[in-house]
């Protein structure tokens, strides 16, 4: 009796130190109390807040009061075949609808999209495009279900680039992302208050994470000083250390991918040392091809390079296509992915983003994901007439239900 008893406790024991093990070993996830983690994985899906209704859109850009849905319904085919303008299946919803969003928590979570990353804008010194976030997500009844961060979009905005039937060939500068030192402060305790505080805003060992989309306007806001704009970073560390956080986890964001030279690898390296960011990410995947299948190749060979150069972790990004021609009455063909580009092979891209993680497992399992909502340039998961729930079930089929890990390297 005593030896089955011992043997009972010796089961247990090695159980529960195996758990405890796991535990320790993976990193950890900021929860809603009493909600479930579907998967091992942050998939972040980007957000374009660009579809709803504020005064400065109005003035500026879009004048009927839809937000950039003005444009994206003027998209016209350029080539035989060419899908455009796109229908979105749900219509055209606004952004900053709380009940929209709240379908879209529902229909993200359960296809394995658990962080949404928001575009985040300031210019002429205030916020523009916050609604989205302010009034749309956080004001879902549902938002605890899902994990958020921010992405400062601080890129410059030519007059006709966000609407070229209003402004036609002025390409004077609307906006230009440049800050002072003022202005970068207002930014910094605007965030760490009405952002980071949120116990589903996505930290990574407790350290919120805030990514950058152009490191080189940054650089420019600062005198052209890496030392100086690493001094900004530094403050913008030290605030959020006075609100109570362990640190803060600084993402450089390349935008869209590509090959480096052997000089322009050797300078980037030192700009991520110098200014100590934590991670790089990517907005779009990179390697543009018309052929979405040479796209997404090219963009692992790219992610093999950046891999192979930096001591910090590289997270991968993964593209649903690219057509920006509403935007720009000059594109054609040879500008938009329209080979191949079907859920299928995005289902393969996502799988290999999927085993690269795995095979990095001494930093998050983080995978963005080009777009969530970028209808104006062709790259979104929500669902179409075209393709329906499609992106979205190929999301599930590869995160969620691991249909294809048997295939995985491990």
């Amino acid at each position: 009796m005593n030896m089955k008893i011992n043997i009972i406790m010796t089961r247990l024991c090695t159980f529960f130190l195996s758990g405890l093990i796991l535990s320790c070993a993976q990193p950890q996830k900021e929860e809603a109390a009493g909600e479930t983690v579907k998967n091992d994985y942050y998939v972040a899906a980007y957000v374009w807040p660009s579809c709803h209704d504020e005064p400065m859109s109005r003035d500026a850009l879009w004048s009927e009061g839809i937000g950039e849905w003005e444009v994206i319904k003027k998209g016209n085919p350029r080539f035989e075949g060419h899908y455009q303008p796109r229908q979105p299946l749900w219509g055209y919803e606004m952004d900053n609808d709380p009940e929209v969003v709240e379908k879209w928590i529902e229909v993200a979570i359960e296809h394995g999209v658990n962080v949404f990353v928001y575009d985040w804008y300031w210019y002429d010194e205030g916020p523009y495009l916050e609604s989205a976030l302010n009034d749309g997500f956080l004001k879902a009844r549902n938002n605890g279900k899902m994990n958020f961060y921010v992405m400062w979009a601080n890129h410059d905005v030519k007059k006709n680039y966000w609407n070229y039937h209003r402004y036609n060939d002025d390409t004077s500068l609307l906006w230009n992302a440049c800050i002072d030192w003022g202005n970068y402060k207002i930014i910094v305790e605007r965030l760490i208050r009405q952002y980071f505080s949120k116990p589903n805003y996505l930290k990574i060992d407790g350290c919120p994470v805030f990514s950058i989309f152009s490191v080189d306007k940054l650089l420019e806001s600062f005198g052209g000083s890496v030392e100086e704009s690493g001094k900004a970073l530094d403050y913008f560390r030290d605030e959020v250390k006075k609100a109570g956080f362990p640190g803060l986890h600084i993402q450089w964001n390349q935008g869209g991918g590509y090959f480096l030279s052997k000089e322009r690898a050797e300078r980037f390296c030192e700009m991520v040392k110098t200014m100590n960011f934590n991670s790089v990410a990517m907005y779009n995947m990179g390697g543009f091809d018309e052929d979405y299948i040479i796209h997404g190749t090219n963009s692992i060979k790219i992610r093999e390079q950046w891999d192979s150069i930096l001591d910090i972790p590289l997270f991968p990004c993964v593209s649903v296509g690219w057509d920006d021609t509403p935007r720009f009455p000059g594109k054609g063909i040879h500008d938009v992915v329209h080979y191949n580009n079907t859920p299928e092979s995005f289902a393969m891209l996502l799988l290999k983003a999927k085993e690269y993680a795995d095979s990095h497992p001494e930093q998050p399992k983080l995978i963005t994901i080009n777009a969530w909502n970028e209808w104006v340039e062709g790259s979104y998961l929500l669902p179409d007439m075209r393709n329906g729930f499609g992106y979205l079930e190929a999301v599930k089929d590869v995160i969620v239900n691991g249909k294809y890990d048997r295939y995985i390297k491990k």
